[in-house]
């Protein structure tokens, strides 16, 4: 009989200026712009998806894109810019690990360390990961499988961190409408298999501004324990994922929606 690694009853807990999160207790809701543009772009985002109700910053410092022509970091400048903002606002931040070397400067900013869809299968930085004390935050794979996706997690909870986030973010498929096809089964299906915690990407899963909202709705209706969503304050100028991240007057009607319809669709929000 296989030995399951994980722990069910682990409570995963972040620390923001006024208060503890639990995950899977209180509704996690993550919000903030693909890439770090600037210090001015970064706490202007901040400060408002704060305000709107959002619980933990996201902030792309290292950027993995499919071509070396796009946009992909502020060079030194981008941890620093975060460490800023984080200090400023009290919030939580998540961000991405793509290099062990970077793994020690990193971790003395993030409150949870993001392995991207890319990495899913990266053994040596899962290795890293494992050994950490930190939350680390699993996205699924391009086109892997849930098997393959929860192998992943293994491979950080055998070396001794089992404070692991499992991250729905959309698989590849014959659709070509959205940049991915968004699987909410998933949802459960981990939720049951493994015991661990799942936050949607609606941003990614979609990469159609429009499908974000009922999307995120939608994650939530089967159980998801919070989403991440990309925003920016002028997403039609945004050097990352413009067309996938929300302008601040939708980032308030997604939040405000849910809040009114919070008996519907989410507990504990």
């Amino acid at each position: 009989m296989k030995k399951n690694l994980f722990d069910r009853n682990l409570k995963i807990e972040i620390n923001t200026d006024n208060k503890r999160l639990t995950v899977k207790e209180d509704k996690i809701i993550i919000a903030g712009p693909c890439a770090i543009e600037s210090y001015d772009q970064l706490l202007k985002t901040a400060e408002f998806v704060k305000s709107k109700g959002a619980n933990i910053l996201r902030g792309g410092a290292y950027k993995p894109r499919t071509s070396p022509n796009s946009f992909q970091r502020l060079k030194d400048e981008d941890l620093e810019i975060l460490k800023a903002v984080k200090k400023e606002t009290g919030m939580a931040v998540i961000t991405e690990l793509m290099d062990i070397r970077e793994l020690d400067r990193l971790y003395e900013v993030t409150d949870i360390i993001q392995i991207g869809s890319r990495n899913m299968q990266n053994f040596n930085l899962l290795t890293e990961v494992g050994k950490q004390d930190k939350p680390v935050m699993l996205k699924r794979g391009l086109s892997a499988t849930i098997g393959e996706w929860i192998g992943a997690a293994e491979y950080i909870a055998v070396e001794g961190n089992s404070k692991i986030i499992m991250c729905e973010r959309g698989i590849r498929t014959y659709n070509d409408y959205t940049r991915n096809t968004l699987d909410l089964a998933a949802v459960p299906i981990i939720q049951k298999e493994t015991g661990l915690p799942v936050v949607v990407d609606p941003s990614h899963g979609t990469g159609v501004r429009y499908l974000i909202k009922p999307m995120s709705i939608g994650a939530f209706a089967v159980g998801a324990d919070g989403i991440m969503v990309e925003v920016h304050p002028e997403p039609e100028n945004a050097l990352s994922d413009g067309m996938q991240s929300l302008n601040f007057n939708e980032f308030e009607d997604l939040i405000s929606y849910i809040k009114k319809n919070k008996k519907k669709y989410v507990n504990h929000f």
